[in-house]
């Protein structure tokens, strides 16, 4: 990156993030010094430090290694953090009060928006799945990328794909209104729906966060959207903007849509030459419209349909979404990332559609104090289409408690009478009477250490 030139190293506040260990790949890839501070040891900070970062678990700044902690050597590092690092943080406000040059996550992402021609993709939903297929569309193409994912490709098994290409793909984070910091070449917005109202305070100004982030894009770039949400955007006048979807008026449709055994089959249609015979091995209308945005950024970028209809084939997924973790011949089991009312009721649609008639466990986990008590209703009737439900108590992140905001919460607005609160040490044991079928662990927050030791079990138990 332009203008680092005096810099040796660089600190990441929260470097087990996906987004901030994308960014701490980045630039070890280009021969700085990374270290950085996570309050939680992970299976991808053990992966960080396998590749050569240096990570302390302790808010503590005598654990800081030499480099980063002289303030007469300020002028030499670079602090990077994210806002879910407390505004209490040790670190952070050490750095803050010694002078040290610190960015947002966000503002550097900014940064590589500007110097590259960035594909940005914006939504409350889908982000992670519809980059991390345009990533690999056109990877998969003689117009390469590189890439900042929100999740681990099953492809290439990273969250960071490093190519000598004009093009740069990248999720555009609404928290924090993070996304505004962008400047991307090709935009595509996924979905508006209600979320982080404890950032906008109202749905409204959220959808005008969204508005404001489609001016962002560069004059004389692209704009992709949702068929559904053209109308409550307000829109530039200098970019091409075009929709996405099912519809008959879609500027991208996807139509002629069939279910095989274990994919769906459908036919793009775009302004030019029809992709035919697109098969994708992932279930649900959510991912058909995923597969449709993707595919249209990757044709503004000039992918020719054979290499779209090719890579999109060859898609594998991403881990923590609809992630088939164990399949067997009595359970099924499946991880997803699914934090919204909305998500979940995605998550179990394509389900019961690819599995009907089976009997479908849930273990949901909620994710933040205040999400959990603006979406709980929300929650409570998208979790009431399972058969059976184990909620897990509610992962805080960076919130404190609430009064009254619980996983009984949710518990108390079902109407499905199977349902049951458990605690970390109870999920295990409650599980042990599991009934034959789909079992789906759900959540954001710390219910991804569950995948092995379930995925384990069901392996014993089939043994």
């Amino acid at each position: 990156m332009r203008g680092l030139s005096n810099i040796e190293g660089i600190y990441f506040l929260g470097i087990g993030g996906i987004g901030m260990s994308a960014l701490a790949r980045y630039f070890l890839a280009a021969g700085y010094i990374i270290c950085g501070y996570d309050r939680t040891q992970s299976q991808l900070t053990d992966t960080l430090e396998e590749e050569g970062c240096s990570i302390i678990y302790e808010d503590n700044i005598d654990s800081l290694p030499v480099l980063f902690s002289d303030p007469d050597g300020r002028n030499r590092v670079m602090i990077v953090y994210t806002p879910a690092i407390p505004e209490e943080s040790i670190l952070l406000n050490y750095f803050r009060d010694n002078g040290y040059t610190i960015y947002k996550r966000s503002e550097i992402l900014g940064l590589i928006s500007r110097e590259t021609d960035a594909i940005a993709i914006a939504g409350t939903h889908g982000k992670t799945t519809v980059s991390t297929m345009a990533a690999h569309i056109l990877t998969a193409s003689a117009v390469n990328c590189s890439a900042f994912l929100g999740g681990i490709s099953k492809n290439y098994d990273t969250n960071l794909i490093l190519a000598d290409s004009r093009f740069t793909v990248m999720e555009a984070d609404e928290f924090d209104r993070s996304f505004l910091q962008l400047s991307p070449f090709i935009s595509v917005v996924t979905a508006i729906d209600p979320d982080h109202l404890d950032i906008y305070g109202t749905a409204e100004t959220m959808v005008e966060a969204y508005s404001e982030f489609c001016h962002r894009v560069r004059g004389g770039g692209t704009l992709i959207l949702n068929e559904g949400i053209i109308a409550s955007l307000t829109l530039p006048g200098d970019v091409t903007v075009y929709s996405y979807g099912t519809g008959k008026e879609s500027s991208f449709r996807a139509a002629n849509i069939e279910k095989e055994e274990g994919c769906y089959r459908f036919d793009l249609m775009t302004p030019g030459e029809p992709v035919t015979d697109v098969r994708l091995a992932l279930p649900g209308m959510v991912n058909i419209l995923n597969a449709t945005a993707a595919a249209s950024a990757a044709w503004c970028a000039g992918v020719p349909a054979g290499d779209i209809r090719s890579a999109l084939r060859s898609y594998q997924g991403v881990r923590r979404r609809f992630d088939i973790r164990y399949s067997g011949k009595e359970i099924i089991y499946l991880d997803d990332y699914a934090h919204h009312p909305k998500e979940i009721e995605a998550l179990v649609s394509a389900v019961r559609d690819f599995w009907p008639g089976k009997h479908v466990t849930g273990i949901f986990q909620p994710h933040l104090y205040t999400r959990t008590r603006d979406f709980a209703g929300g929650f409570a009737a998208a979790l009431d289409r399972l058969d059976e439900v184990l909620l897990l108590t509610l992962y805080p992140a960076r919130e404190k408690p609430i009064e009254n905001v619980s996983s009984e919460m949710i518990a108390r607005l079902m109407k499905l009478k199977n349902v049951k609160v458990v605690t970390r040490d109870e999920l295990l044991p409650a599980l042990e009477h599991l009934k034959e079928g789909l079992l789906l662990t759900i959540g954001a927050g710390d219910i991804d250490r569950f995948i092995e030791p379930i995925t384990e079990m069901l392996r014993e138990r089939k043994a």
